[in-house]
């Protein structure tokens, strides 16, 4: 026998080793088994909670306590429990991407992709290349260029947009479609714009632009409205496909933007418009536990579409959610297509584009008050984030709780900011998009309002508005930890600029931003957003303390593992 000594040391660590875990449990808390003990872990729970080293997950996924003192657990801990050691990581709730596009991002995975192009020549090699192995006719598509972002303009451009004859040489049996990183702008080669009968005589329509050179010829580039022009001859192409062969290809960029959205520590996913098929299809990918994430959808038609075909919204099934409207007044700053009170200072005398009529966002309005939906409305100049605060508060009483939502809110006129908590309304942002456009946004606004409205996440938390954090991808890259580190330094990561940083939020605000935030934004802070007990155990493992770490290591922090519901959904 092992003398006294040594036998109560080994107890003890043997009661150590099933005990470990954090704090008591919660007053009045099941004693249910755990299915998941995670320990020694550095954890941010949320904003204002206390740090803790230990999370107890139960079998349903929920959180069933958190802290650093485990005695307590011993008796929900069982053989089958998994343990999981995290090696003194930084543990937080998984990230809200606040709003992105989810089958566009999975297009964008599967289509040529320029976010990381630096020059025309680039693009065109990439189209050249895909040109030589895809069939005479098929349409070549892509996505993420911006001219602004370049290191050379081109020596045959106009307004900064190269002519589309070189495209057009070098795919002359291809029509080729490219769409701007804002995606409120595109470049068509001759195929495309011959299949879309678009000539010299082709109108503007209201709300877009056919950019043209001094003979009137559409140089390729069409901005806002006017990309319907070659979008339909494209739809015209994918109807020749089957059914079944859309859905397929759909659903192959679905599983692709699944993939990459959790390698991103991504636990839940706020798409920003989404089509009535869509939708259906989302509805079946839930019914056959097919979503490995958290899907909250805005629907996405004009109001003819939408008025009278509402039944079944809003839906809730498990991991998906359908139960907002979006719809937008205006376009993009980089292409001119954001809708301001005074003109842009490099464009006298133009003050953008208002895209859709305000009365048609007024009813709307009207659509998704009539139905309990949240309406988030698209709007980045000062004159649409004004117009659709003034249509909000048409239908928005001081005692609602409607947490109706502006998308991107990019340029607030400062008379304007208070009234974002004034109504509820959210300001869903995008940090990437403040650093993004850091090198033409003051061009495009001039110094004094670009340093008193733009990106202004400062002065709406100041005033007590709700800001969400975001990409927008496949406009940014889905990477959550580039656009917090732009929430935090207002930096581009190249170094290239600073954007009026006195705008910054703190690190605990940036994170809140991203996780318990976008959960309020969309009714679901009682499900997802913080580790409390009770709460979803959606969580990420990362190798730098985002909070403490020195900030440039920020942009070097890695993802390790991704976990929704108390399940593993990836590891590095």
């Amino acid at each position: 026998m092992l003398p006294c000594r040594y036998t109560c040391a080994t107890f003890l660590f043997l009661l150590l080793l099933l005990s470990f875990g954090c704090g008591g449990p919660a007053e009045g808390k099941d004693d249910s088994a755990a299915a998941l003990l995670v320990y020694n872990a550095d954890i941010w729970a949320g904003e204002g909670l206390a740090p803790a080293t230990a999370l107890l997950v139960g079998a349903d996924g929920t959180i069933l306590d958190i802290g650093s003192d485990t005695a307590a657990w011993t008796g929900q801990l069982e053989p089958a429990t998994r343990r999981l050691d995290a090696e003194g990581q930084f543990l937080m709730p998984g990230f809200i991407e606040g709003h992105a596009h989810f089958s566009g991002l999975g297009s964008s995975l599967r289509n040529l992709n320029f976010l990381r192009s630096r020059s025309w020549d680039e693009i065109l090699a990439m189209v050249e290349e895909r040109a030589r192995e895809t069939p005479e006719g098929v349409w070549i598509t892509g996505r993420g260029w911006h001219q602004e972002k370049w290191d050379q303009p081109h020596d045959h451009s106009i307004g900064g947009y190269p002519i589309h004859d070189e495209l057009s040489q070098l795919t002359p049996d291809h029509p080729v479609v490219l769409r701007h990183a804002s995606g409120h702008a595109l470049y068509a080669n001759g195929k495309a714009m011959e299949l879309a009968g678009v000539t010299r005589e082709t109108p503007d329509p209201r709300g877009g632009r056919i950019l043209r050179d001094e003979l009137g010829d559409p140089i390729g580039v069409f901005e806002e409205r006017a990309m319907d022009l070659i979008a339909d001859a494209y739809q015209n192409f994918v109807q020749t496909m089957t059914p079944t062969e859309r859905k397929d290809e759909w659903l192959a960029g679905i599983r692709a933007a699944q993939d990459e959205v959790l390698s991103n520590g991504i636990t839940s996913f706020q798409d920003a418009g989404s089509t009535f098929r869509e939708v259906e299809w989302y509805k079946e990918l839930d019914a056959a536990d097919s979503l490995r994430l958290n899907l909250w959808v805005m629907l996405r038609h004009g109001y003819d579409e939408m008025a009278g075909n509402m039944a079944g919204l809003p839906h809730y099934g498990n991991r998906f959610e359908c139960s907002a409207i979006k719809s937008e007044l205006d376009g993009a700053l980089g292409s001119y297509g954001a809708w301001l009170l005074e003109p842009y200072f490099d464009n006298p005398g133009f003050t953008g584009q208002n895209t859709t009529l305000v009365a048609t966002v007024d009813s709307i309005a009207q659509l998704a008050d009539a139905h309990g939906m949240q309406l988030c409305v698209h709007a980045i100049g000062d004159r649409a984030n004004r117009e659709t605060l003034d249509v909000m508060a048409r239908y928005v009483a001081p005692t609602d709780d409607k947490r109706w939502r502006i998308e991107h809110a990019q340029h607030i006129h400062p008379d304007d900011i208070p009234r974002f908590a004034e109504l509820g309304v959210i300001a869903s942002m995008q940090g990437i998009h403040c650093t993004s456009d850091a090198l033409f946004a003051e061009t495009r606004l001039g110094t004094e309002r670009a340093r008193s409205g733009a990106y202004p996440w400062r002065s709406l938390l100041d005033a007590r508005a709700v800001v969400t954090n975001g990409t927008d991808a496949p406009v940014e890259d889905v990477n959550p930890i580039e656009s917090y580190y732009a929430t935090v330094t207002r930096k581009r990561a190249d170094g290239k600029a600073t954007f009026f940083p006195e705008q910054s939020m703190t690190r605990e605000e940036a994170l809140h931003s991203y996780t318990a935030a976008p959960a309020y934004a969309a009714f679901q802070e009682d499900v997802r957003g913080s580790l409390r007990p009770g709460l979803q155990a959606d969580f990420v493992l990362l190798t730098n303390n985002l909070k403490e770490c020195a900030e440039d290591q920020i942009l070097n922090t890695e993802v390790v593992a991704t976990y929704v519901g108390g399940k593993e959904a990836y590891r590095r």
